[in-house]
């Protein structure tokens, strides 16, 4: 375990530990100790240059980190790094167990990890700019882009869903189309997916009428950025979104400069099974599954992209108005709680938070951020199945932190 605090690093733990396959881990009894000294020096190392945490927010970070790390070690699978920002600054970061078990790497407030569907939230923000620089309008037709999708199955008279549907998932859109192997297959080739899965999508509902979250719908709205810029959209997203807000550690492909810093994804079941083969080969692409799970990631720069998106801190993706429209519920079963562009959208206790939670095969994720504070809370994990509720984590930390 390691934990990053705001006055520099505590050492890490001895790597010694079981496995899948192997042992029990050796480290349960040095984690109390551990993270009675780390709970000390959390508040006693603060550097001054280093924005102060309220003290009337230790507790409950106190709390978080004890949970965290207790999650992680009876989990024994991999590791989780968790961060606390305000406006894109990280305040508080810990990193628990392994980016790679085997070769005793521990996990780091660096290491990298697969986001998932936090993807879909670059993928809306993006076509957001787009909205904003007047190269597409969220009452634009999809076809007028993807005349393709004229040939989704069952599709209900009438229907011509908008840019805004799709990207709120109110498109009426399946979840996935019925492709075989549409999932698989190079990233160099995920557009081809596309355009193959399209005939085999079938619509669910007539747009407009109720949520139904779909995967296909945010490939086919990644698709029809890419046209309607004349651009590639992952070249999109990394010179409107990375660049700005200096995310240097977020890519689509992980090149030789990042790939030290990317953790081992471990597939595990709940029979304690632990697949790393299928991570492994789904770092080479997953077929059509780029604008809607593609994006690798740190939590230094998901704090950065919340705040872009927030318009709080460094650079500002948005204008006041399409920023509103992002984080605006746009889904009709609850006006205060559902899905914005490319968000989830929720109020507790009068308070309103956005983000997106991510899995995909050996990693899962979660952003949750508050605009009116610019607080955020971001998790990664390099496992599936675990201890830690992640979303739910996060969601309760932000909404205990007191708030003036």
């Amino acid at each position: 375990m390691t934990a990053h605090l705001p006055g520099g690093p505590v050492a890490p733990e001895p790597s010694h530990r079981r496995w899948p396959g192997g042992a029990r881990p050796a480290w349960r009894g040095i984690v109390a100790g551990f993270l009675a000294v780390a709970a000390a020096a959390l508040w006693a190392c603060a550097a001054p240059e280093t924005a102060q945490l309220p003290p009337e927010w230790h507790p409950a970070l106190s709390t978080f980190a004890e949970t965290v790390a207790a999650d992680v070690e009876s989990d024994s699978v991999g590791g989780v790094t968790v961060a606390l920002a305000r406006d894109g600054e990280v305040l508080w970061s810990e990193a628990f167990g392994w980016a790679d078990p085997e070769a005793g790497i521990p996990v780091a407030r660096e290491t990298i990890y697969r986001t998932g569907s936090i993807s879909k939230s670059f993928t809306a923000v993006l076509m957001a700019i787009l909205v904003d620089d007047g190269v597409v309008s969220l009452d634009q037709p999809l076809e007028s882009l993807v005349p393709e999708i004229a040939e989704l199955q069952e599709r209900p008279a009438g229907a011509n869903p908008v840019l805004l549907q799709v990207a709120s998932h109110t498109a009426g859109f399946g979840r996935e189309p019925g492709l075989p192997g549409a999932a698989t297959g190079p990233i160099e080739t995920w557009t081809e997916r596309i355009l193959e899965s399209i005939p085999t999508t079938r619509y669910l509902t007539p747009p407009g009428t109720e949520y139904s979250y779909s995967n296909i719908g945010f490939g086919i709205l990644g698709f029809a950025m890419g046209r309607a810029a004349g651009e590639p959209f992952m070249e999109q997203v990394e010179a409107r979104i990375f660049e700005p807000l200096g995310m240097e550690s977020s890519t689509f492909i992980v090149g030789d400069a990042l790939l030290p810093m990317l953790s081992k994804g471990h597939a595990n079941n709940a029979d304690g099974d632990v697949n790393t083969e299928r991570p492994a080969q789904e770092h080479l692409g997953r077929g059509y599954k780029v604008p809607n799970g593609g994006v690798y990631s740190t939590v230094d720069a998901l704090a950065a992209f919340a705040a872009g998106v927030m318009g709080r801190g460094g650079a500002s993706l948005l204008s006041d108005e399409m920023r509103a429209e992002v984080l605006s519920v746009q889904t009709p079963e609850d006006p205060e709680s559902g899905y914005g562009l490319g968000f989830s959208v929720t109020t507790v206790d009068g308070r309103v938070f956005a983000g997106h939670g991510g899995s995909v095969s050996g990693y899962t994720a979660h952003l949750l951020f508050e605009p009116a504070t610019g607080l955020t809370v971001v998790l990664l994990r390099n496992y599936n199945r675990g201890r830690t509720n992640l979303g739910r984590a996060a969601r309760e930390l932000l909404a205990g932190l007191p708030v003036g």
